[in-house]
């Protein structure tokens, strides 16, 4: 197949499982275009199979808000006639989606398919300003076929949007090759933190939503009782905040801020612990990434990442805004070294059986190939 694929290009999950789906499907033998407007985060650019488009925006006075969501759509239109698309995988339903529709009602009979991922702030977006709803559900409605990273997004876009047609759920995926406790070095690790202490990190784009000055809170807690060293993964708004709370809490000293790191797996992989405190999550990609590294997680009940970290197995679930819950489960895990190797391979177990890519990429195709035959 000859698939198109829009998505943004940044460190989030979105862009993350969009670039990781096209180096997947490159790898089996399809051709993938990605049409956006920067490389992806983590671009396969060293693939044979895959080839990258930028979306420019036109720039003029008149213009004080040039419109991105008519500059994909134009793009999609040029690279889907010249290079004979099948489909149109576009991650987003807004304004991806709704691109989308206008470069196929451009083309005509002869248009790709297609499908769009909803990923979570496309659906909650809805909620935060009722006027893109009828726009939102539009664009979900007027696709080919529809897939959601978990059964929370799927319920969500049902209810908050009204959307009654087919939602598809298909997990976001990981290559248990790349995230593996295999990836653990002493002496990277030692850059963060001594033998004799733990090392949490978490790793976010640092948005409100993300709720870091929790992880801080929490952390604060946590190291009154354990040696501990918090790893700040990413970058973000709320960033700085993050760092003038750590200060104020007396544990400046013991948190590190690294940035974004295009191979956070080698990150991941030396931590103890990941902790995760959003208020919302459509699925939690960084959650599995951990998993997968055997990394045990803490993490909130924020919706999909119910249906990734199995509480009480390989990590545990408390209600959101729940510092002090936050702390003492953490602290349980990590003063319990026996309890930290358990939790690890139980994750990395999980991780590998249910959310393998090559379990989950397969699905992607084959939701392709029902949409090409309707």
């Amino acid at each position: 197949m000859k698939i198109g694929l829009t998505c943004y290009p940044t460190s989030g999950g979105s862009g993350i499982v969009a670039a990781e789906l096209g180096r997947a499907l490159a790898r089996r033998g399809h051709e993938v275009h990605f049409i956006c407007y920067a490389e992806p985060f983590r671009y396969p650019g060293d693939s044979d199979h895959v080839i990258y488009h930028r979306v420019t925006i036109p720039q003029y006075p008149l213009y004080e808000y040039p419109s991105y969501g008519m500059a994909v759509a134009c793009w999609m239109i040029d690279v889907a006639r010249a290079c004979a698309l099948d489909l149109f995988h576009v991650h987003y339903a807004y304004p991806h989606a709704v691109s989308g529709f206008l470069a196929r009602q451009i083309l005509g009979p002869s248009a790709p398919r297609l499908v769009t991922t909803l990923h979570g702030t496309d659906v909650t977006l809805a909620g935060q300003d009722a006027a893109f709803t009828a726009l939102i559900r539009f664009g979900i409605e007027q696709c080919d076929g529809v897939t959601a990273v978990s059964r929370f997004l799927e319920v969500e876009t049902r209810e908050r949007l009204g959307v009654a047609r087919a939602i598809e759920v298909i997990p976001n995926f990981i290559n248990p090759d790349v995230f593996s406790p295999a990836r653990r070095d002493p002496a990277r690790r030692r850059l963060w933190a001594r033998e004799d202490e733990r090392l949490v990190v978490h790793v976010s784009n640092y948005r409100p939503v993300k709720r870091v000055l929790d992880t801080v809170e929490a952390f604060a807690r946590l190291a009154a009782e354990v040696p501990a060293r918090l790893l700040l993964a990413g970058t973000g708004p709320d960033l700085p905040a993050a760092v003038r709370r750590a200060a104020e809490r007396g544990v400046g000293d013991r948190v590190t801020v690294l940035g974004e790191a295009r191979a956070i797996q080698e990150t991941i992989a030396q931590a103890d612990l990941l902790m995760l405190t959003s208020e919302r999550e459509g699925f939690g990609l960084v959650a599995l990434e951990a998993m997968a590294c055997g990394v045990p997680v803490v993490a909130t009940r924020c919706g999909g990442v119910e249906e990734v970290v199995a509480d009480g197995e390989d990590g545990f679930l408390v209600p959101v805004g729940d510092v002090a819950g936050l702390a003492a489960r953490a602290a349980e895990i990590l003063s319990d070294p026996g309890r930290l190797c358990r939790m690890g391979g139980a994750g990395r177990a999980r991780a590998v059986a249910q959310f393998h890519a090559d379990r989950v990429v397969p699905r992607y195709e084959a939701h392709y190939e029902r949409v090409l035959r309707a």
